[in-house]
C-alpha cells in the first residue's frame, strides 16, 4: 500500500514536498506591504555531456527550443479567461446554509455580499464567480469583506498574518479596477458581519468553504444572528469537486475516494468564467484601507518572521505555477522524494491561503506540462485525489487534531505501547529549538523555522521521530501540530492536520509489523533516508552550525 506522504505542492505532497531551491532578491512586483523578495527561478540544467560529432561527419547543431518568455502564464490565463465566459456554474457547488433553504435575495435590498474566508482571490473563485452571477440578475452592486480576527495563540505570527493580508491588499486593487467595493471588518464575524449586513441592506451573503473546526463555527454563528430573510450560501471554492459531491461520509482512504473523484472530474474539472467590470455602481463605498498600519496593529508574535522566498498573493502563485511548469515538473515523478532536488511546485502557501486554485493548477499542468510524462499524472494526483481527501478528512471528523480521531485499531496499538521505553525523551522546547541527536531531524526542524518550509518525505520523519522522542502519543500529536502550525507558512490547513495524523496516528495508512513504541503505526528511521538521498548534503546546508 502506497505511504501517503504529506500532501502538498511546496512543502508538503503525498510522496514528497517542498523542493529546496535557490532564491534571488529581485521581484517583479511593485512595492507593497510585504517587501519580501520574489525568487529568481534558476533554470534546470541537464549534467549530461554532449558527444562531440566525427569529424567527418560534422553537422549544424540542432536549434534548442525556444524558451517561453517570463510572463507567459499570465497573458495566457487572461486569454483563457476571456474565451470561457459561456462556462455555467455548476450548482452542485452550492449548499444553502441558512434556514430559509432559498437563493434569492431579500427584495429591496442594496447589494450581494461575498464574505471571503478561506479563498482569497478573485479570479478563480466559484464562489465570487455565483456571487457576481447573483448580483448582475438582480441588478445589485457586489461587495466583497474579509473579518479580521487575531486569535491569542502561539500560531498568531508575522509570517501568516503578513502573508494573509499581502495577499487581501493584491484582492482589494483587484476589486477597484472591476468596480468591486472590498471592505475589512475587524472583529469575529458572528460578531460584526451580521449587523453590517442589516446597516448595509445586503440581500444575500454568498461565503466560501472551509472545514475546520473555528471556519465552522464562525458559519454557525453568522447563520444564528443573519435576518432571516436574508440567505446565507456556502459555494465550495477550494476544492475541484464539491466535498459534500464528493462524499456524503468520512473516506477511509485514497483508494476509497479516488474513484469516486475521478467519476466527476469531466463535470467539475472545467474552466472558470471571469469575473468582469461590475455595470452596478454601489451608492456607498468601501473606507480606505491602510494594510501597512493594519498588519502594525496586529497583536502577533513578530520573532516568526515573514520568509523571503515567498511573496504573497494571487501574481506571485502564478509566477511560482508558471516556473513549476517550465524547469520542475519534468522532475516531479523521479524525483519528488529527494529534499535535495528541485522536483516540487512549491504551491503549497498559495494554495492554503487561497491566492491561488488547485482547479486552475490542475488545468494548467494538464495542457502545459504534457512534455513531462509521468510526473504530469503523478503531479494530478497528489493536487486532486490526496488534498481533497484531507478536507474530507476534516470535514467528517470532528476529531481531526486528536488521537480520538483516528481509526480504532491505531488508537489500540498506541495505547498499548504507550508505555514503552523511549531511546530519548526530549521537551517541546528541545525540539522547537532543533537541540536532539539527530542532525538529520534538527535540519529540518531548523529549516522550517527559518524558511517556513519543509520537505514532504521529511515531514513524515520528522512527526514519526516526535512520537518516537516524546513521553506519550498524545504529547507527540500536539507538539508535531504546534510546531506545524506555529512555523510552516502552509500549516493552520487540512493537510497539515492529516500530515500529522498520518505520521502520529496511522490515518488513511494500514497497520504494519508491530514494533515498540510505533505499535503498528508505519515506520521510519535515518537509515531509510540514507538510502533515498544525500543526507549529508541536506545536514551541511540546514543543520544548526552549533549542533
Amino acid at each position: 500500500m502506497r505511504s501517503f506522504s504529506w500532501v502538498t505542492f511546496s512543502c508538503k505532497l503525498a510522496s514528497g514536498a517542498a523542493a529546496v531551491g535557490s532564491h534571488g532578491s529581485s521581484s517583479p512586483f511593485p512595492p507593497r506591504l510585504i517587501r519580501c523578495s520574489f525568487p529568481r527561478f534558476a533554470s534546470i540544467m541537464s549534467d549530461k555531456k554532449r558527444k562531440a560529432a566525427p569529424a567527418a561527419k560534422v553537422r549544424e547543431a540542432p536549434q534548442q527550443k525556444r524558451q517561453r518568455a517570463s510572463g507567459w502564464l499570465r497573458d495566457e490565463l487572461r486569454d483563457r479567461r476571456t474565451e470561457s465566459r459561456e462556462v455555467e456554474f455548476n450548482p452542485k457547488r452550492l449548499r444553502v446554509i441558512s434556514e430559509e433553504g432559498t437563493e434569492e435575495p431579500k427584495s429591496g435590498s442594496e447589494g450581494v455580499l461575498y464574505w471571503m474566508c478561506r479563498d482569497h482571490r478573485v479570479q478563480d473563485n466559484w464562489a465570487l464567480i455565483y456571487a457576481q452571477k447573483l448580483a448582475l440578475k438582480q441588478k445589485l452592486p457586489l461587495h466583497v469583506c474579509f473579518c479580521l480576527q487575531v486569535p491569542r495563540s502561539e500560531a498568531s505570527t508575522l509570517r501568516h498574518y503578513g502573508f494573509l493580508l499581502g495577499g487581501l491588499q493584491e484582492v482589494q486593487e483587484e476589486c477597484q479596477s472591476l468596480g468591486l467595493q472590498f471592505h475589512l471588518l475587524r472583529g469575529a464575524a458572528g460578531d460584526v458581519l451580521p449587523g453590517w449586513v442589516s446597516d448595509r441592506r445586503f440581500g444575500a451573503v454568498v461565503t466560501d468553504f472551509y472545514p475546520l473546526r473555528g471556519p465552522l463555527q464562525w458559519l454557525q454563528d453568522v447563520k444564528e444572528k443573519l435576518p432571516k430573510d436574508v440567505p446565507l450560501i456556502q459555494v465550495d471554492a477550494h476544492n475541484i469537486v464539491p466535498c459534500w459531491v464528493a462524499s456524503p461520509k468520512l473516506e477511509y482512504s485514497a483508494r476509497t475516494i479516488r474513484g469516486k473523484i475521478t467519476k466527476l472530474l469531466p463535470e467539475f474539472l472545467t474552466d472558470f468564467p471571469p469575473i468582469e467590470k461590475h455595470p452596478i455602481v454601489a451608492a456607498a463605498t468601501a473606507k480606505p484601507i491602510d494594510w501597512e498600519e493594519t498588519l502594525a496593529s496586529l497583536q502577533v508574535d513578530r520573532s516568526v518572521g515573514e520568509p523571503e522566498w515567498a511573496t504573497p498573493g494571487p501574481k506571485a502563485g502564478e509566477f511560482m505555477l508558471e516556473s513549476f511548469i517550465d524547469e520542475r515538473l519534468k522532475l516531479f515523478d523521479t524525483q519528488r522524494n529527494n529534499p535535495n532536488a528541485p522536483a516540487l511546485s512549491q504551491l503549497s502557501p498559495w494554495i492554503r491561503f487561497g491566492h491561488l486554485s488547485a482547479q486552475r493548477v490542475a488545468l494548467q499542468v494538464q495542457r502545459s506540462g504534457k512534455a513531462a510524462g509521468q510526473s504530469t499524472a503523478s503531479f494530478i494526483e497528489e493536487l486532486v485525489v490526496r488534498r481533497e481527501l484531507t478536507d474530507n478528512f476534516c470535514f467528517y471528523n470532528q476529531n481531526y487534531d486528536s488521537l480520538e480521531g483516528a481509526y480504532e485499531w491505531a488508537q489500540k496499538t498506541l495505547q498499548d505501547h504507550a508505555k514503552d521505553a523511549r531511546p530519548y525523551v526530549y521537551t517541546r522546547e528541545q525540539l522547537e529549538e532543533a537541540k536532539t541527536h539527530d542532525r538529520l531531524w534538527n535540519a529540518a526542524q531548523h529549516q522550517m523555522v527559518t524558511e517556513g518550509k519543509m520537505h514532504g518525505f521529511l515531514r513524515m520523519y520528522w512527526a514519526k521521530k516526535i512520537l518516537e522522542w516524546t513521553s506519550s502519543p498524545e504529547e507527540a500529536l500536539a507538539i508535531a501540530l504546534h510546531l506545524n502550525d506555529r512555523y510552516e507558512l502552509d500549516g493552520q490547513d487540512p493537510n497539515g492536520y492529516v500530515g500529522c495524523m498520518w505520521s502520529i496516528c496511522g490515518v488513511h495508512d494500514q497497520g504494519w509489523a508491530e514494533r515498540p513504541i510505533f505499535g503498528k503505526i508505519r515506520y521510519m528511521n535515518y537509515k531509510g533516508c540514507l538510502r533515498k538521498f544525500d543526507v549529508a548534503a541536506f545536514e551541511r546546508k540546514y543543520c544548526p552550525k552549533a549542533l
